[in-house]
């Protein structure tokens, strides 16, 4: 397809004129093609929203395409957004279980298989729908890198992911613990397991051996169908450094290692299931009180959804791109967290509703 032109609208325009960010209405498709020259391989995290092909009919747009149609209109978007990724980047997409599944097969096929990082599981209401004896309580969000490097066990863009904030419940599992030789001047620690499953095939005959319990002066092995997952030059060092917990009165048959506050991760891990992030209610509030309940908008997705994805995938000052974007919640949030950002839409309230939230 050819390219075409962006045409600024001064009266539309506020702020910084230096700024990068923009809001475009019109066809994604020729808005990500007048992007490219521009913008490829510069987008840190690209979050889109796309129609679910749901055979619905909503006020803002119509959700109502034959499947094959649909798999034509987000194959060649798809492959105009991985241009526009940096290297170090990753795309997040909403969808449900109309579409999700054959979704993964054309993203696998346009981003590369193994770049597919996770399926995360975002929960959008409390409870089912009455009109269901099984009803979806989930949607997918589904995201994939631009590269990885040789044989790496992760992408380039999961290693330069950000960790969650560490939480009251993670930080309660160090504390002081009790010992035959008193308090550990290091401070609170968490205890982690020493031996590791050896069923399965999982077995490594180096890693059984005996270690000397030094209060009371036994033999301790590796619990049964257990090793240790240290190997004895490991465990004699970790010993020597009275790194090794042997409970309260010094009897434990199995010895836990001590992990420092000092030396955890200075954030968590997310998990694949996020029940905490807001819920498609609390989205319909937050465009309640932007706007008032005439100007609500279908299916938004709530602030703090789009608060965890843009935190993990990219920093301060980069580019967040999203080719749907809806009622603008994408933008507004990334403005809100100091990131670049790039919004498209295609309907009225591009500038009936985007523009000015974004004001």
């Amino acid at each position: 397809m050819p390219y075409r032109l962006l045409e600024a609208v001064p009266e539309l325009s506020y702020g910084d004129e230096q700024t990068e960010n923009m809001l475009i209405q019109g066809d994604n498709l020729e808005a990500l093609k007048a992007l490219l020259p521009f913008y490829a391989g510069r987008v840190k995290c690209i979050y889109i929203d796309p129609p679910y092909n749901t055979r619905s009919a909503f006020e803002h747009y119509d959700d109502n395409l034959e499947h094959t149609t649909w798999l034509g209109m987000m194959y060649p978007r798809l492959e105009m957004l991985r241009d526009l990724l940096s290297e170090s980047g990753s795309i997040w997409v909403s969808i449900d279980d109309t579409e999700a599944h054959y979704l993964k097969v054309v993203g696998d096929e346009i981003f590369g298989r193994r770049n597919f990082i996770i399926d995360i599981t975002w929960r959008k209401r409390d409870g089912p729908p009455n009109d269901r004896k099984i009803g979806a309580v989930h949607e997918h969000v589904l995201v994939w890198a631009k590269s990885r490097i040789g044989e790496s066990k992760k992408t380039v863009a999961e290693e330069n992911f950000n960790l969650m904030p560490r939480t009251e419940k993670a930080d309660a599992q160090y504390q002081v613990f009790t010992e035959l030789s008193g308090p550990d001047p290091r401070g609170p620690f968490r205890k982690i397991d020493t031996t590791a499953n050896g069923k399965g095939g999982r077995y490594v005959e180096s890693l059984f051996y005996a270690i000397t319990n030094p209060f009371t002066r036994e033999e301790v092995w590796p619990r049964k169908g257990t090793c240790w997952r240290h190997s004895k030059e490991e465990m004699v060092r970790l010993q020597a450094d009275s790194r090794l917990y042997w409970g309260v009165k010094g009897t434990a048959t199995t010895p836990m290692r001590k992990l420092f506050t000092s030396e955890a991760k200075q954030g968590m891990s997310a998990p694949s299931i996020w029940d905490d992030t807001g819920l498609n209610q609390h989205a319909s509030s937050e465009m309640e009180k932007l706007f008032g309940e005439k100007a609500a908008f279908e299916t938004p997705k709530p602030e703090a959804l789009l608060r965890r994805i843009i935190h993990i995938a990219s920093n301060p000052g980069e580019l967040v791109l999203d080719s749907y974007l809806g009622s603008g919640t994408t933008a507004a949030v990334a403005h809100k967290m100091s990131r670049q950002y790039i919004g498209v839409e295609m309907g009225e309230h591009a500038t009936t509703h985007c523009a000015p939230r974004l004001q």
